[in-house]
């Protein structure tokens, strides 16, 4: 048995946030199922957003300013004693990154450089060139080592053992070992990330199947808002490799097979900085009218911002589009489609990002303290975050301080390690009816075609049968491979019933 005072799941930025944050000299560990900075939190590009007013165009920006900006864009759905938090941290927050060490760009003279984003009335967007969750995320990691915190890598969290409104730990498979390790902690914190992965076409990394959400509903923890789900205007075409905001944020236009830069049509004010939702909802019209490249894709153009523009604000974006797309931004326009890219849903917290589970926290995109309500803005993800991650760790500490042991915790997660192991067992001793695989492939087919950017109720209806199917079909299942150590079967059979339960509860 493993055990801890806090333990964090997750290696993102979420979770690097709060393990930096939590109280010195508690036993805390992160558990990833990859190292730290395979995290989707590398994904990220635009930017962090906070009201510094460096921008010439910005000097009137305040925090009251986000965190209109920040409601409106939630189509006024968001919580907004959680949004004006979340908008008022945002400026120490980013000051706090700048003293550990991220190398956010500058303007002249120093100051940390911003730029325009989607729904935002004022240009403060700051980044890293286009790689700012990539730089946020490696330093986040090298300061975290200096600090006494145990990293278990390439570990799967399978259970969340709750029991009579409390949380006493955890059940992980160790992919290398092949072992179920049970896990006893006084606090767990979930960062997770989403579940972008449900769906068939997705900017996510290849790990964000949302198990940590799965996890926390079968253990009976509330979700919220998961009806929301964020399609990014601007994936590579065929790829679905995002391409960010930044983008546009830095003059791209968008453009139909008739040469018009269409957003005239659908937002002639902001144009193509209207709010995500807009502007993927009208790519995903112009290409159902027959006014998209091939019925399939629309055109990103960046060739007007010029090589120097384009080389020294977005180079990752040109290093994308030469390596995966065979083209030069600089010489070509981009072909973009919506892809999912964010989920604005999770697990049910509060403003200490504190469930209504004793001792169980979570952060990030797993959680929803819904500070994005309908509709995130960009930039506010990366923010989110760290915020919320730094006072989950600051509240665990919190209730590890003041709270008492139980003696029954051993017994517990022995008793649901016990359980996963003759699971599996009876996954390996019968014969199967099917291919795990072919059934994942389907649901995210599913989730694609029928509760996707529009939804109406016939499809949604039949999705909700056809998850049901896979359902029926998947308890047919068994394992096909008796050796445990790195079995991605037996990951992706975990890992596709809490899909299916995602599934199920976003229709």
């Amino acid at each position: 048995m493993v055990e801890h005072d806090i333990v964090i799941v997750g290696g993102g930025l979420a979770g690097l946030s709060a393990a930096l944050n939590a109280a010195p000299g508690l036993d805390i560990a992160v558990i990833s199922k990859v190292h730290p900075l395979r995290s989707h939190s590398v994904a990220a590009q635009g930017g962090i957003n906070a009201a510094l007013g460096n921008h010439p165009e910005g000097r009137d920006d305040s925090w009251e300013r986000h965190a209109f900006d920040t409601i409106k864009g939630s189509d006024y759905l968001a919580d907004q004693t959680a949004a004006e938090l979340l908008c008022q941290q945002a400026i120490p927050m980013l000051y706090e990154l700048e003293h550990l060490g991220v190398p956010f760009s500058r303007f002249p003279g120093g100051v940390i450089a911003q730029r325009p984003f989607g729904g935002a009335g004022f240009p403060r967007t700051c980044y890293a060139a286009d790689r700012t969750g990539l730089v946020l995320l490696h330093t986040l990691y090298e300061q975290t080592l200096s600090k006494d915190v145990h990293f278990y890598e390439e570990w799967l969290v399978t259970n969340l053992v709750v029991r009579d409104g409390r949380c006493y730990g955890l059940v992980a498979y160790d992919l290398q070992s092949g072992e179920i390790i049970p896990i006893k902690a006084r606090a767990v914190i979930f960062a997770t990330g989403g579940y972008g992965r449900v769906y068939q076409k997705s900017t996510n990394a290849l790990i964000n199947f949302g198990s940590g959400i799965g996890l926390a509903y079968r253990a009976g923890i509330p979700l919220k808002d998961m009806e929301f789900v964020q399609f990014h205007p601007t994936s590579l075409y065929g790829k679905n490799i995002l391409i960010t905001e930044g983008a546009r944020g830095e003059g791209g236009y968008l453009i139909n097979n008739q040469g018009k830069r269409f957003m005239a049509d659908y937002a002639p004010s902001a144009m193509e900085l209207a709010p995500r939702d807009i502007v993927a909802r009208a790519i995903q019209t112009e290409i159902q009218k027959g006014r998209g490249f091939e019925g399939e894709y629309v055109y990103l153009d960046l060739r007007h911002l010029g090589k120097e523009k384009i080389m020294k604000r977005l180079p990752g974006i040109r290093e994308i589009c030469l390596y995966f797309g065979g083209l030069d931004p600089i010489e070509e326009p981009i072909p973009i489609q919506p892809a999912q890219h964010y989920s604005m849903g999770g697990i049910d917290v509060n403003e200490k990002a504190a469930s209504p589970v004793e001792g169980f926290y979570a952060a990030g995109e797993c959680s929803c303290v819904s500070v994005h309500g309908a509709n995130r803005l960009g930039g506010n993800s990366l923010l989110e975050a760290v915020v919320f991650g730094k006072i989950a760790g600051l509240s665990a500490s919190e209730y590890v301080q003041e709270s008492q042991g139980e003696d029954r915790a051993a017994r517990l997660v022995n008793e649901a390690a016990a359980q996963l192991k003759e699971r599996i067992n009876q996954w390996l001793s019968k014969e199967s009816r099917g291919n795990v695989y072919q059934l994942f492939h389907r649901l995210k087919k599913i989730m694609m075609e029928k509760v996707g950017i529009f939804r109406e109720k016939g499809p949604l209806a039949e999705a909700l049968e056809e998850i049901g199917e896979l359902r029926h079909r998947y308890h047919q299942l068994a394992l096909r491979s008796d050796c445990l150590q790195f079995c991605q079967e037996l990951v992706t059979m975990m890992e596709f019933e809490y899909m299916l339960d995602i599934a199920e509860v976003i229709t």
